[in-house]
Protein backbone atom coordinates (compact mmCIF):
# COMPACT_ATOMS: atom_id res chain seq x y z
CA UNK A 1 0.00 0.00 0.00
CA UNK A 2 2.84 2.39 0.92
CA UNK A 3 4.18 1.87 -2.91
CA UNK A 4 0.83 2.46 -4.10
CA UNK A 5 0.60 6.00 -2.25
CA UNK A 6 4.76 6.82 -3.71
CA UNK A 7 3.42 6.12 -7.01
CA UNK A 8 0.52 8.30 -6.92
CA UNK A 9 2.42 10.90 -5.33
CA UNK A 10 5.15 10.96 -8.20
CA UNK A 11 2.82 10.83 -10.98
CA UNK A 12 0.37 13.80 -9.41
CA UNK A 13 4.21 15.86 -9.04
CA UNK A 14 4.41 15.15 -12.32
CA UNK A 15 1.65 16.00 -13.94
CA UNK A 16 1.50 19.26 -12.07
CA UNK A 17 5.00 20.01 -13.18
CA UNK A 18 3.63 19.48 -16.88
CA UNK A 19 0.53 22.06 -16.53
CA UNK A 20 2.74 24.46 -14.72
CA UNK A 21 5.22 24.38 -17.68
CA UNK A 22 2.93 24.52 -19.87
CA UNK A 23 0.90 27.49 -18.41
CA UNK A 24 4.13 29.19 -18.55
CA UNK A 25 4.33 28.66 -22.32
CA UNK A 26 2.09 31.57 -23.05
CA UNK A 27 4.00 33.97 -20.69
CA UNK A 28 7.46 33.08 -21.51
CA UNK A 29 6.65 33.74 -25.35
CA UNK A 30 4.91 37.18 -24.99
CA UNK A 31 7.68 38.41 -23.07
CA UNK A 32 10.78 38.08 -26.28
CA UNK A 33 13.11 40.53 -26.57
CA UNK A 34 11.53 41.18 -30.10
CA UNK A 35 13.01 42.70 -33.07
CA UNK A 36 14.47 45.64 -35.24
CA UNK A 37 11.09 46.23 -37.16
CA UNK A 38 9.05 45.78 -34.12
CA UNK A 39 9.30 49.53 -33.24
CA UNK A 40 7.45 50.36 -36.23
CA UNK A 41 3.82 49.74 -35.91
CA UNK A 42 1.45 47.61 -38.97
CA UNK A 43 0.41 49.06 -41.93
CA UNK A 44 -3.32 50.29 -41.98
CA UNK A 45 -5.98 50.67 -43.99
CA UNK A 46 -7.76 53.41 -43.90
CA UNK A 47 -9.61 53.43 -46.77
CA UNK A 48 -12.83 53.41 -44.84
CA UNK A 49 -12.44 57.13 -43.20
CA UNK A 50 -12.12 58.80 -46.27
CA UNK A 51 -15.48 59.98 -48.16
CA UNK A 52 -16.13 60.31 -51.32
CA UNK A 53 -16.88 64.28 -51.75
CA UNK A 54 -13.09 64.27 -50.69
CA UNK A 55 -11.68 62.29 -53.34
CA UNK A 56 -13.93 64.07 -56.01
CA UNK A 57 -12.40 67.47 -54.54
CA UNK A 58 -8.85 65.93 -54.96
CA UNK A 59 -9.73 64.60 -58.56
CA UNK A 60 -10.48 67.71 -59.98
CA UNK A 61 -8.09 70.23 -58.92
CA UNK A 62 -6.06 71.69 -61.91
CA UNK A 63 -8.73 70.70 -64.98
CA UNK A 64 -10.01 74.26 -66.66
CA UNK A 65 -13.41 74.08 -69.04
CA UNK A 66 -13.34 72.49 -72.26
CA UNK A 67 -10.30 70.53 -71.63
CA UNK A 68 -9.70 66.75 -72.75
CA UNK A 69 -9.41 64.74 -69.50
CA UNK A 70 -8.90 60.48 -69.49
CA UNK A 71 -10.20 58.53 -66.64
CA UNK A 72 -7.60 56.83 -64.10
CA UNK A 73 -8.78 53.81 -62.13
CA UNK A 74 -7.41 51.06 -60.51
CA UNK A 75 -3.71 50.37 -61.20
CA UNK A 76 -3.13 54.02 -63.55
CA UNK A 77 -5.06 55.96 -60.59
CA UNK A 78 -2.73 54.56 -58.08
CA UNK A 79 0.08 55.28 -59.83
CA UNK A 80 -0.64 58.81 -60.96
CA UNK A 81 -1.06 59.31 -57.20
CA UNK A 82 2.49 58.17 -56.13
CA UNK A 83 3.83 60.45 -58.80
CA UNK A 84 2.47 63.30 -57.84
CA UNK A 85 3.21 62.79 -53.98
CA UNK A 86 6.80 60.79 -54.41
CA UNK A 87 8.90 64.13 -53.62
CA UNK A 88 6.35 65.54 -51.08
CA UNK A 89 9.06 67.34 -48.80
CA UNK A 90 6.43 66.12 -45.64
CA UNK A 91 4.93 63.25 -43.88
CA UNK A 92 1.22 62.29 -44.03
CA UNK A 93 -1.84 62.05 -46.62
CA UNK A 94 -0.75 64.98 -48.16
CA UNK A 95 2.73 64.11 -48.13
CA UNK A 96 5.24 62.13 -49.15
CA UNK A 97 3.88 58.46 -50.90
CA UNK A 98 6.10 55.44 -51.34
CA UNK A 99 5.89 52.22 -53.86
CA UNK A 100 6.22 48.94 -51.93
CA UNK A 101 7.55 45.87 -53.09
CA UNK A 102 4.01 44.12 -53.49
CA UNK A 103 2.93 47.26 -56.18
CA UNK A 104 0.99 48.94 -53.73
CA UNK A 105 0.82 52.71 -52.77
CA UNK A 106 1.53 54.14 -49.13
CA UNK A 107 2.09 56.93 -47.36
CA UNK A 108 3.67 56.89 -43.56
CA UNK A 109 1.99 59.15 -40.57
CA UNK A 110 3.92 61.34 -37.92
CA UNK A 111 4.27 57.18 -36.05
CA UNK A 112 5.94 56.11 -38.86
CA UNK A 113 2.53 53.81 -39.29
CA UNK A 114 2.19 52.82 -43.00
CA UNK A 115 -1.43 53.83 -44.47
CA UNK A 116 -2.34 51.86 -47.79
CA UNK A 117 -3.46 54.44 -50.39
CA UNK A 118 -7.15 53.46 -52.80
CA UNK A 119 -7.44 55.17 -55.56
CA UNK A 120 -11.42 56.40 -55.76
CA UNK A 121 -13.40 54.31 -57.06
CA UNK A 122 -14.77 56.54 -59.34
CA UNK A 123 -11.22 57.41 -61.01
CA UNK A 124 -9.51 60.41 -61.18
CA UNK A 125 -9.90 62.80 -64.16
CA UNK A 126 -6.48 63.99 -65.24
CA UNK A 127 -5.32 66.43 -68.85
CA UNK A 128 -5.32 64.08 -71.51
CA UNK A 129 -1.87 64.98 -72.46
CA UNK A 130 -0.68 64.30 -68.78
CA UNK A 131 -2.15 60.89 -68.41
CA UNK A 132 -0.73 59.20 -71.77
CA UNK A 133 2.47 58.15 -69.75
CA UNK A 134 -0.02 55.89 -67.69
CA UNK A 135 -1.83 54.32 -70.74
CA UNK A 136 0.18 50.92 -70.32
CA UNK A 137 -1.86 50.18 -66.79
CA UNK A 138 -4.45 48.61 -65.94
CA UNK A 139 -7.39 51.28 -65.09
CA UNK A 140 -6.74 53.60 -68.07
CA UNK A 141 -9.85 55.38 -69.10
CA UNK A 142 -11.52 52.20 -67.16
CA UNK A 143 -9.60 49.65 -69.12
CA UNK A 144 -9.34 46.08 -67.56
CA UNK A 145 -6.40 45.10 -69.01
CA UNK A 146 -2.99 46.83 -68.85
CA UNK A 147 0.28 46.14 -66.84
CA UNK A 148 -0.44 46.45 -62.98
CA UNK A 149 2.07 48.07 -60.16
CA UNK A 150 4.72 45.14 -59.25
CA UNK A 151 8.38 45.70 -60.66
CA UNK A 152 8.23 49.05 -60.44
CA UNK A 153 11.02 50.39 -58.33
CA UNK A 154 11.83 53.00 -56.46
CA UNK A 155 14.87 53.91 -54.98
CA UNK A 156 13.20 56.05 -52.77
CA UNK A 157 11.07 53.61 -51.36
CA UNK A 158 12.26 52.58 -47.80
CA UNK A 159 11.16 48.45 -47.30
CA UNK A 160 7.56 48.04 -45.94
Amino acid sequence: MNTIYKERKIVSRLFAVLLSALLMVPVLSSCGGGSQKASVPPPVDDTVGRTVSDRQTEAKKGLGTGQKVALLAGAAALYYMYNQHKNAPQEGAQGKYYLSKNGRVYYRDAEHRAHWVTPPPEGIRVPESEAQKYREFQGYNRSATGRDLTGITSSAAPAL
